[in-house]
């Protein structure tokens, strides 16, 4: 597998990048990881508007799923070629209604569902491709998930938005690459069932014996060097900051 970072920032995006996003791929499938603020514009320097195979929303919050948004404008209205044939999306309940609410002015109300295939997430495990992926319920204010998928013997986990969460330290058992988000900063916020510090990233990624550990979701009034210094204080294996446009090969 090849993840590539099309988006990292927390919250809103920063100068540098857009909010989150990662495009996954293996054997010419390509599988998104949530389209937040600014990812579409992004995601086109990796692939082409209508190359990507599926997608995967971990949670409705505007910074993973908003730019779903330009992404019905660009494939519902597409001229050359015909309207695009719908692409699978995985989705908490009700994500066709909150994208379709969001854009508050669609042709009619199955306008979304025309080049949306959606699918309903819940904790399973199922097929995306030639991809294996699990999906666990994690600890945010609302319904979120986070996904490890597996292809070839290898295994990458995202936390999507996360507090602490012994699902998510399963779900991450001894995964080669463990893409967790960090937003907090130790000592600072700490509030319970929202986001996970750097210091929780790198306890995470210790109790399920992850091989590999990218901090990602740090918002731009985060410092993510301390965060970095935190992770790597109870975290024995490699850890780094996501960075838009780094490739990491699984």
């Amino acid at each position: 597998m090849k993840l590539t970072v099309v988006g990292c920032s927390g919250s809103f995006p920063s100068a540098e990048s857009a909010c989150s996003s990662y495009l996954v791929q293996a054997d010419g499938f390509r599988l998104l990881l949530d389209m937040g603020n600014g990812a579409l514009g992004e995601l086109q320097r990796h692939c082409g508007l209508y190359d990507l195979d599926a997608i995967f929303l971990s949670h409705l919050h505007a910074d993973h799923c908003i730019d779903m948004l330009a992404y019905f404008v660009a494939r519902y209205y597409r001229h050359d070629g015909g309207r695009c044939a719908p692409i699978p999306v995985y989705g908490p309940e009700g994500t066709e209604h909150r994208l379709t609410t969001a854009y508050a002015d669609t042709p009619s109300a199955s306008s979304m569902s025309e080049v949306f295939d959606f699918h309903t997430v819940k904790p399973s495990t199922f097929e995306i491709g030639p991809l294996t992926v699990h999906t666990e319920r994690v600890r945010h204010p609302v319904e979120a998930y986070a996904i490890r998928i597996e292809h070839g013997g290898r295994s990458l986990t995202y936390s999507g938005d996360t507090g602490v969460s012994e699902a998510l330290d399963e779900l991450a058992r001894d995964t080669d690459l463990f893409l967790c988000e960090a937003a907090f900063t130790h000592g600072k916020e700490s509030i319970p069932d929202l986001h996970l510090n750097g210091r929780e990233a790198g306890e995470s990624a210790a109790r399920a014996g992850a091989r590999r550990l990218v901090l990602t979701h740090i918002p731009p009034w985060t410092d993510p060097q301390v965060n970095l210094r935190d992770a790597r204080a109870v975290f024995g294996g490699p850890v780094e900051l996501a960075a838009p446009r780094l490739t990491y090969e699984i």
